[in-house]
């Protein structure tokens, strides 16, 4: 069988039209995802449940026949399996009970692989039946990314609490940062043993840091993180997303050995080109372009294309699809992509 389109481009292939995918592909913007939503209980015995799990997971592979695939889950399972609670409260988002200094130091592992077997068993049963063509990628958040919601116990528009935290315990974060690291390696190696092609990691909220923070807090967990999962999957390519990170995104390909870097929406075409370069880059399409429809997602689109196109490219959204996109502008921008010419 010929190898899967977006693990050629992962590779350094150049495909045109170029692979196409979105974050958050399976999502609410999609009714047959809402539908299989009311039938779970909860966001997590949805995330949880293996039939379910992999069902919203092929719903956009079988709509609109999208080129990879990404689990269907959570970036907070994985504290979540360490033992610290987690809701998911209704046009809110996520709660947890914030994380305390004392409390890190006493993380206990026992069990996390156990607490995450449903997600490993749909990750088996999704692979199993995607076409043949599809390439299929495991996921999770970035160190950095995961403790912010640890330690605030919530998202919040600048992540202050967990940048005031490391400031005042600066050991405290980097063992709890470590931690993740350690335990996010062995998850997503896990994921490619039970049938992933390639890894995504999600660090979100990256770009509210300065550059030292930068350095301590994103880029040497993640660094970490690939050394240790490459021990185990040396070939298997990864997808790295520092949202806003700015002119960091220059050097973060080479200080933490992600293979693929996805492009929020800021970067700019002149950076992306420099980018992509030195290897595959993955987006980065405005997500409000896709909502508006019509002349504005034409343009974004078409920009993309003839900035990018010549070059290793995964056509993507620079941030997750917002459940307000209309499933017809989806179709319109598939349709953009795959009908283009050079």
């Amino acid at each position: 069988m010929a190898e899967r389109n977006v693990l050629r481009v992962l590779k350094g292939a150049t495909a045109f039209p170029p692979p196409i995918w979105m974050m958050r592909q399976a999502g609410r913007y999609l009714p047959e995802y809402r539908a299989t939503r009311s039938k779970a209980g909860s966001f997590l015995d949805l995330c949880y449940n293996p039939e379910l799990a992999c069902e919203v997971t092929l719903q956009p592979i079988r709509r609109f026949g999208f080129d990879a695939s990404i689990l269907f889950s959570d970036i907070l399972v994985v504290p979540h399996a360490l033992g610290r609670d987690l809701r998911f409260d209704e046009g809110v988002g996520p709660r947890m009970t914030p994380i305390t200094a004392q409390e890190i130091a006493g993380l206990d592992d026992d069990g996390f692989h156990v607490n995450l077997s449903p997600v490993y068993e749909a990750v088996r049963k999704i692979r199993s039946e995607l076409p043949e063509k599809t390439t299929l990628l495991g996921f999770c958040g970035a160190p950095w990314t995961v403790a912010t919601y640890m330690v605030a116990g919530r998202g919040t528009p600048d992540q202050a609490p967990t940048r005031l935290f490391g400031y005042r315990n600066p050991e405290a974060l980097d063992e709890l940062l470590n931690l993740l690291a350690d335990l996010s390696a062995d998850y997503l190696a896990n994921q490619v043993d039970a049938g992933a092609d390639a890894v995504q990691i999600f660090d979100s909220w990256s770009g509210v840091l300065d550059e030292a923070a930068f350095q301590r807090w994103c880029v040497r967990p993640v660094a970490r993180l690939l050394a240790r999962f490459r021990a185990r999957h040396a070939d298997v390519p990864v997808i790295g997303f520092p949202r806003g990170a700015g002119l960091a995104y220059n050097s973060y390909r080479q200080q933490t050995g992600v293979t693929a870097l996805a492009l929020d929406w800021t970067v700019p075409f002149a950076q992306a080109k420099q980018l992509q370069a030195v290897g595959a880059v993955q987006g980065n399409l405005d997500p409000l372009r896709l909502v508006a429809g019509g002349a504005a997602l034409e343009e974004g689109v078409r920009a993309i294309l003839e900035t990018l196109g010549d070059g290793p490219l995964i056509f993507n959204l620079g941030h997750g699809i917002t459940p307000d996109a209309p499933v017809e502008h989806v179709d319109q921008m598939i349709r953009l992509v795959r009908g283009a010419q050079r």
